[in-house]
């Protein structure tokens, strides 16, 4: 595509977090707008958006990377705007050291967008990482059409400062959406066939605001206003902080139906003192006691969380620890990763930098112990009936995939179609998905 010619055709790729799936669906809907249409899968696009995550240092890398094989075989190369945290992080110096990107903008400021697609088709590369996160928010377009599960973020940015943590630098300080604009906007998701909204924030349960008689309300608020809408079928919302699960917000697992019986709550490590050293103001006692909280008012909820090993400074004594805690809490899936040192982090400066092959052991042997816990957690859904959320078609012919209120994948054969909730009965576990049949008529 010649410099001058404005674009007609976009691809979005994100990494990393559900936030980063919202922010690109977003930056594809203000593309729309201006006329552009997405590339087929498989086809060159006129413009490239890497919508990047700064949390490790492999997706850092994995970004240059995917810049260089935007390359075609005739040499030439499409517009490439580099979006998110990256972006935020290395700003300038993404052009720099990638001459083909033209725009860099961070994920407080990609409703400037399509602004700087006109610069950039012109001749003129951009930056711009300011974070006006309402400025952002105000100047994006009205949702559409969407699938039968949809991302809305309602809260971003991070006031607690993790030492191994490059949100606060990247999102900025917390900051909460209108509750009014999160009405609206799950509203015109549901009238596009949303059928489950998933709220999300960096930390999503320090979400507060004013409800529409100008009370104070908590995230349990935001749920109970969002539960009224007829064709809302189920709630979801990641990520939460372990010193923020405040006892409205766990009884509201007991007291809204349509809240899914999952909670995403990162604990990071087993060891009080490594907690300590992370800046994570929560102990294991604390954050199991908020487990046991919520276990007592939702007795069947599934539990999820983050964990890091090799975080300077671990000990053998102290992983064990971690690999207890896995064990005694037994959660249904979870994510888990090697320690990685952000430049800027307080972590990536202390002593006791644990060793890469270390590192990789105890990553294998936690990751193991998850598996573990994870299958069982599966097996023992087997014999259960429960509703089905269809969101896509399977590899087979009649064959359908969707989601279990425990957020397990569950494929099964059936003359359905995408957004139905079906009732299915459990009848095979695997580590990753459960195979079910159809047990009752198509819920309405």
């Amino acid at each position: 595509m010649p410099p001058s010619t404005p674009p007609q055709t976009y691809k979005v790729k994100s990494f990393g977090c559900q936030m980063n799936v919202y922010d690109g669906e977003r930056m594809a809907e203000l593309l729309t707008e201006q006329g552009m249409t997405a590339a087929p899968e498989g086809a060159d696009a006129d413009l490239v958006v890497l919508n990047t995550c700064h949390i490790r240092e492999k997706a850092v890398d994995r970004v240059y990377s995917d810049i260089g094989r935007l390359r075609r075989d005739d040499g030439t190369v499409p517009l490439i705007a580099v979006a998110g945290c990256v972006a935020q992080a290395e700003g300038e110096e993404i052009m720099a050291r990638a001459p083909s990107v033209k725009m860099v903008v961070g994920p407080q400021a990609y409703h400037r967008l399509p602004d700087m697609v006109r610069e950039a088709a012109a001749g003129r590369p951009s930056t711009d990482t300011d974070m006006p996160t309402a400025t952002k928010f105000a100047s994006l377009p009205a949702r559409r059409r969407t699938g039968a599960s949809a991302f809305l973020t309602v809260q971003e940015g991070c006031d607690k400062f993790c030492t191994y943590c490059v949100v606060p630098y990247t999102r900025g300080a917390e900051v909460s959406r209108p509750y009014a604009d999160l009405i609206s906007e799950a509203q015109r998701l549901v009238d596009g066939g949303a059928r489950e909204i998933t709220l999300l924030g960096q930390n999503v349960n320090a979400w507060v605001g004013e409800d529409g008689k100008g009370r104070s309300v908590g995230l349990d608020g935001l749920m109970r206003a969002l539960a009224e809408m007829p064709n809302l079928a189920r709630i979801r919302y990641t990520t939460s902080h372990p010193n923020d699960m405040t006892a409205a917000l766990i009884e509201a697992h007991a007291t809204i139906p349509k809240l899914m019986p999952f909670l995403h709550l990162p604990v990071q490590s087993g060891s009080d003192r490594v907690l300590k050293a992370m800046n994570r103001s929560h102990t294991v006692e604390s954050y199991l006691r908020v487990l046991e909280q919520v276990r007592s008012v939702r007795p069947d909820i599934a539990l999820s969380g983050d964990f890091i090993v090799g975080f300077p400074g671990e000990t053998d004594v102290e992983f064990e620890e971690t690999v207890r805690l896995v064990e005694a809490v037994g959660y249904s899936q979870c994510f888990s990763f090697k320690y990685s040192p952000r430049p800027g982090t307080p972590a990536a400066t202390m002593d006791g930098q644990i060793a890469p092959e270390v590192m990789d052991e105890r990553l294998q042997r936690l990751q193991a112990a998850l598996n573990r816990t994870q299958l069982a957690f599966n097996q023992a859904s087997v014999g259960r009936s429960c509703e089905v959320l269809v969101e896509r078609r399977g590899k087979l012919p009649g064959q359908w995939l969707g989601k279990s209120p425990w957020l397990q994948s569950v494929h099964f054969f059936d003359d359905v179609a995408i957004g139905d909730l079906v009732q299915v009965e459990l009848v095979e576990a695997g580590a990753n998905s459960l195979a079910g049949r159809p047990a009752l008529q198509l819920v309405a």
